[in-house]
């Protein structure tokens, strides 16, 4: 398990990671240390407590969005892929539709090929 120390609203804290997810956590700490520092320039020193709670239910509001834009996104794909499959087997009955078509205008061919090249019938 890995340490790192992170800074939020100009304190430190030191937090316990997975090996390797070091700068991930980072990363999180900044863009939270960064909604403090949106907000104290917004509202003012309003205290550090009411900072850090109103930059937690910014970033819960923003993954809650996320989250709902995912679902709305699966949703969709979902749905293009049902499209898709009744446009796969929709193109593979007018394949086989096609290919039926082909045949019988293909015997219809060779019977006409086979009465033109069929000896004449006598007559009575």
């Amino acid at each position: 398990m890995a340490h790192v120390n992170v800074t939020i609203n100009g304190r430190q804290f030191r937090m316990a990671c997975d090996d390797g997810q070091e700068d991930h956590l980072m990363r999180l700490a900044a863009d939270v240390d960064g909604k403090v520092d949106q907000l104290r320039g917004a509202f003012g020193e309003i205290g550090d407590t009411r900072l850090t709670v109103m930059a937690a239910i910014m970033v819960a509001d923003e993954m809650a969005d996320m989250k709902r834009r995912l679902r709305a996104a699966e949703t969709e794909l979902a749905e293009l892929r049902d499209v898709r499959g009744a446009m796969e087997k929709e193109a593979e009955a007018r394949e086989a539709s096609t290919a039926r078509m082909v045949d019988e205008a293909a015997q219809a061919v060779e019977r006409i090929v086979a009465q033109l090249n069929a000896p004449p019938r006598s007559a009575g």
